[in-house]
């Protein structure tokens, strides 16, 4: 209590390439579960624009670029209605001044039954969860999934969106080729660490050479097992990573603390993600856990350039202004983040009754 704002870190500018961020904390990106057959929907626009501050960095839901893409009840890209239903919401975070992020995604062998196997860097099912048989791409099929991210790129700056962030964590397509623990090809694609990340790199060029690297982010989560994506050596993937991401002039990286746990609380790790930062020459972003104190700390003594707030961010719409003031904040309810009523538990968390 006490502060000044301007000696609050989270608090203070930042230029990300060509964007004036007006304070370091950013919205992560959120699956809501509030999309209808992957068309995001009216109570998104709310949504959105509730977080939504002047110079404010906000990064969309993961938004699925094909049909062969499905999470239940999550938006896509990929059609004509989808661009148009993502129009006015990108548009309500504009109208606040707020700069905006679309999240880019195929999730791989953990997607919706459609009649047809999900497409994998594998044959190997996930133990728990959907129990679906994936089907391990050929070869002579990566070019065409790629370039499903480029039109989904494409697109997304047609909806209006500042820019895109490649997925490429949480054990979806991207990271089903990452990590030595499910990608066991025997082609480019797999076997040593640099055949492994060739995919997402392909990825990270097709897009950038769409839309230009100062609209290009990535999220990458090396230490996390989720999803049942493990990697047997995560500082070298994300380190070859950080290193490779530079040759292409990203704006961004987005990575996940080594402590971060599905369940929602952090966990012991020998790992951090210095490494990294000092590795990466754009923009470092960290997300996992972190309150205002963490966040402010990691901010000042340079480990990361801005921090991404989910669950905090969700209860809290106005989470930067509660900061700011050093206010109580909302304690989110776990039992409606992925429930489908397009108010509750998304948009009626109370704001501060100073803010209009």
């Amino acid at each position: 209590m006490g502060e000044i704002n301007h000696v609050i870190p989270l608090l203070t500018p930042y230029r990300m390439g060509k964007f004036n961020i007006s304070h370091r904390i950013v919205l992560a990106p959120l699956y809501r579960a509030r999309a209808y057959n992957n068309v995001p929907q009216p109570h998104a626009i709310l949504y959105y624009s509730q977080r939504a501050t002047k110079g404010g960095l906000l990064i969309s839901e993961a938004t699925s670029i094909s049909p062969s893409s499905k999470y239940p009840n999550s938006p896509g890209i990929w059609s004509r209605e989808q661009i148009e239903a993502w129009k006015p919401i990108v548009d309500a975070v504009h109208a606040k001044g707020g700069i905006f992020f679309c999240q880019i995604v195929h999730v791989g062998r953990v997607s919706e039954e459609d009649g047809e196997a999900p497409i994998s860097s594998t044959n190997k099912p996930l133990k728990s969860g959907n129990g679906m048989q994936p089907r391990a791409l050929q070869t002579d099929e990566v070019p065409s999934i790629i370039n499903d991210f480029r039109i989904a790129a494409r697109n997304a700056m047609e909806a209006g969106f500042d820019g895109i962030e490649i997925h490429g964590a949480h054990g979806f397509l991207i990271d089903q080729f990452l990590k030595d623990q499910v990608n066991d090809r025997r082609d480019k694609y797999g076997g040593s660490l640099e055949n492994r990340c060739r995919f997402a790199l392909e990825v990270v060029e097709a897009v950038v050479e769409e839309i230009g690297a100062d609209r290009v982010g990535m999220r990458l989560s090396p230490f996390s097992d989720y999803n049942e994506c493990i990697d047997s050596n995560p500082q070298e993937l994300g380190l070859y990573m950080a290193k490779s991401l530079n040759k292409h002039g990203v704006v961004y990286l987005h990575m996940v603390e080594p402590r971060w746990n599905i369940s929602g609380e952090n966990v012991e790790s020998p790992y951090t993600l210095e490494p990294m930062k000092k590795a990466f020459d754009g923009t470092f972003i960290v997300a996992g856990g972190y309150d205002r104190e963490e966040g402010n700390k990691a901010v000042a003594e340079n480990k990361t350039n801005l921090v991404a707030y989910g669950r905090l961010f969700l209860a809290n719409p106005d989470l930067p202004k509660r900061f700011e003031v050093d206010a109580p904040l909302n304690m989110y309810n776990r039992d409606t983040f992925y429930t489908h009523d397009p108010i509750v538990g998304y948009t009626d968390y109370p704001y501060l009754e100073t803010t209009t």
